[in-house]
């Protein structure tokens, strides 16, 4: 047998992906919908707590993996973040310290830890957000194959920033609370408007180009990750803006966002048994994709339905927390059984 026919062996670091913080991104969103819907089954609230606690332990623990391959194998980090695609997976380091910083906030009651999350993934998010798409403007590496909705995920982190952001804003004064202002709003305006340009360009994709292959076709679902969050942090941010008096045309346009998201839920289920249907799906890291972009929706619905007073709009958000469940415990289920085999380390 020649060398190369010799299968890779696991390692752990050097094949660490960017993309394992989507992890801690879809656990801290199950948590907090999870407490939202405790008003119906009252032990949510219990296992919205359970899951808070493994987010952070999970949060800390990949943290190790993530920060040796910078020092040990910088450059096939340096590669995976030139690549069109994994490129827009290392912001998901950046959105789950955002999730944790209100998970904290939300869950734990502890904002001063939250704000520690805050402004360090605020950091982080602001970060990812100009230097992905700076590397795909200056390059000429990018193909019409390469477009997939991961490159919603460095806008999506910027939408994230006032969800627990807005709680921050009356915990300071003077500048420190015009800087937090101002970073929610820049956060809220770039993160949305890019999405809007970007799904665009993945319409043109979807209608003119050969599918997604099928190890990306849970991304699909990321489509309701800037709808979810963009709607649950418009609303956040009229409730904590003093400046504003006048909510409910802002609701109203959540409302409508929201309204835009039931017809992406719709077509992601059939994109999903589609794939499962036709080319198969086989399990993937990008399984994670499932989890947080529903989750974020799952909360959008709660609070669109709590502002609104429309019961109906809770009762489909919760239909969708059920689903997301499932998803969320099948994702990890599968993970683990990958981590233990070595598969996702090769």
């Amino acid at each position: 047998m020649s060398l190369s026919n010799v299968p890779e062996k696991p390692n752990l670091i050097k094949n660490f992906a960017p993309s394992w913080f989507a992890s801690v991104m879809g656990t801290g969103i199950l948590a907090i919908t999870s407490l939202f819907y405790s008003q119906y089954v009252p032990f949510l609230k219990t296992v919205a707590h359970w899951l808070f606690y493994f987010n952070v332990i999970l949060f800390f623990v990949l943290l190790v993996p993530w920060t040796l391959r910078w020092f040990l194998y910088t450059k096939e980090a340096l590669a995976d973040l030139e690549h069109p695609v994994l490129s827009n997976f290392y912001a998901t380091i950046a959105v789950a310290m955002l999730v944790l910083s209100a998970n904290f906030t939300v869950i734990g009651e502890t904002v001063f830890i939250g704000s520690i999350f805050w402004f360090i993934g605020t950091g982080l998010t602001i970060l990812f957000g100009f230097l992905s798409p700076f590397i795909m403007f200056k390059g000429e590496h990018v193909t019409m194959d390469h477009i997939n909705p991961a490159w919603f995920i460095p806008p999506v982190g910027l939408i994230v920033i006032p969800i627990p952001g807005s709680f921050i804003i009356d915990q300071y004064t003077g500048f420190l609370k015009e800087l937090v202002i101002f970073l929610n709003y820049f956060g809220w305006g770039a993160g949305f408007f890019l999405y809007m340009a970007l799904c665009a360009i993945c319409m043109h994709r979807f209608i003119l180009h050969r599918p997604l292959p099928n190890v990306l076709a849970p991304t699909i679902w990321i489509n309701l990750g800037p709808i979810g969050a963009g709607t649950v942090a418009l609303i956040n941010l009229v409730n904590h803006s003093a400046f504003i008096t006048v909510k409910e045309p802002f609701f109203a346009f959540g409302f409508l966002l929201w309204g835009f998201g039931i017809w992406w839920v719709i077509i992601a289920i059939a994109m999903t048994f589609y794939y499962i249907s036709t080319v198969k799906l086989p399990y993937a890291l990008s399984w994670w994709a499932f989890t947080f972009p529903l989750g974020a929706y799952v909360a959008a619905s709660h609070f669109v339905a709590t502002v609104l007073h429309l019961e109906i709009v809770d009762f489909i958000g919760f239909g969708l927390y059920l689903v997301l469940v499932f998803l969320w415990s099948i994702t990890l289920i599968k993970t683990t059984i990958a981590v233990y085999y070595g598969k996702l380390f090769k």
